[in-house]
C-alpha cells in the first residue's frame, strides 16, 4: 500500500504558503482602503491604517461604535481560540459589530444604499469589495447624518483620540474652532487699528466750545470802564454859558 503521507505535507505546506499569501495581500489591499477612508474622514496620519487591531478600532470610531468592543472582541478570540463554538460565535459578533460600523461609514461617506452591506456576509473577499468601493468613492464625507439607533447606549463610541476627529453626537454640525494664524505669522502694520482720518479733516467743535484766544492777544475793557489815564470827561454846567454883550447905551445903535 503506497504511502502517502508525504504528498499530504507537501500540499498542506503548499496550501499553508498559499494561503499566508492570500493573507497578507488582503491585509495590505484593506489597509490601503483603510488609509484612503481615513483621509477623507479627517483622520491624522496615514501609519493609523496600518496598524493591525487598531485600523479596526479607528474605523469603529468613524462608524459611531465605541472602539473598545473590538478590542475586546478580538481579545476573547484569541484567548479562547481553543474552544470551537465560542470561537465562531466571537467571530461573527466580531463581524456584527464592524457591520454596523461599516454601515454609518458608508452613510456618511454617501454610500447610502443598504444592500452593500450584503458584501459583509462574505468575510475576507466581500469586505475588500465594499472597502474598494468606500475608499473610491467620489462623494464628500459628511458626519452629519441622523444619530445612530444605539446613541446613548454603551455601544455608542464616547472616547476622545488625538488625531482622530470627533464624530457629531447628534447628527449636528460642529461648531467652527476658533480661527487661529499659522505659526510665525506677522500681521502687517496698522491692521486691527481704525482707520486714519483724510488729510486736512478737522472734527468738529462740541456744542458750546470757545476756542482760545490766540497767543499775545489782549481783550478790550469793557464799554462800561475806562482807563485809568484817561481824564474824566466834564459836562458843561448851566452856570458856564458863555459871556453876553454889554447892554447898549440909550441913544447908541445895537451892533
Amino acid at each position: 500500500m503506497p504511502d502517502y503521507s508525504g504528498a499530504i505535507v507537501a500540499a498542506a505546506l503548499i496550501a499553508g504558503f498559499f494561503a499566508l499569501l492570500f493573507g497578507i495581500a488582503a491585509y495590505v489591499i484593506s489597509s490601503f482602503f483603510l488609509m484612503r477612508i481615513f483621509e477623507r474622514a479627517g483622520v491624522q496620519g496615514k501609519w493609523r491604517a496600518w496598524v493591525p487591531v487598531y485600523n479596526l478600532m479607528v474605523f469603529s470610531k468613524l462608524g459611531d461604535v465605541s472602539p473598545w468592543w473590538i478590542l475586546i472582541a478580538v481579545g476573547a478570540s484569541i484567548f479562547l481560540s481553543w474552544i470551537d463554538v465560542i470561537n465562531w460565535i466571537i467571530g461573527y459578533a466580531t463581524l456584527g459589530v464592524l457591520a454596523i460600523a461599516a454601515w454609518r461609514v458608508g452613510l456618511k461617506q454617501g454610500n447610502k444604499e443598504w444592500y452593500y452591506l450584503l458584501l459583509w456576509l462574505v468575510p475576507g473577499l466581500g469586505t475588500l469589495i465594499w472597502l474598494g468601493i468606500v475608499a473610491f468613492d467620489k462623494s464628500p464625507w459628511n458626519p452629519n447624518i441622523a444619530p445612530a439607533p444605539w446613541a446613548g447606549t454603551a455601544l455608542a463610541d464616547k472616547t476622545v483620540w488625538s488625531g482622530i476627529p470627533v464624530q457629531p453626537a447628534a447628527g449636528l454640525a460642529a461648531p467652527p474652532a476658533a480661527y487661529s494664524p499659522p505659526p510665525g505669522y506677522e500681521p502687517p502694520p496698522g491692521y486691527g487699528a481704525p482707520p486714519a482720518p483724510p488729510t486736512g479733516y478737522a472734527p468738529p467743535p462740541p456744542a458750546g466750545y470757545t476756542p482760545p484766544p490766540p497767543a499775545g492777544y489782549t481783550a478790550p475793557p469793557p464799554a462800561t470802564e475806562r482807563p485809568a489815564t484817561e481824564p474824566p470827561a466834564t459836562e458843561p454846567r448851566a452856570t458856564d454859558a458863555a459871556p453876553t454883550e454889554p447892554p447898549a447905551a440909550p441913544g447908541e445903535p445895537k451892533p
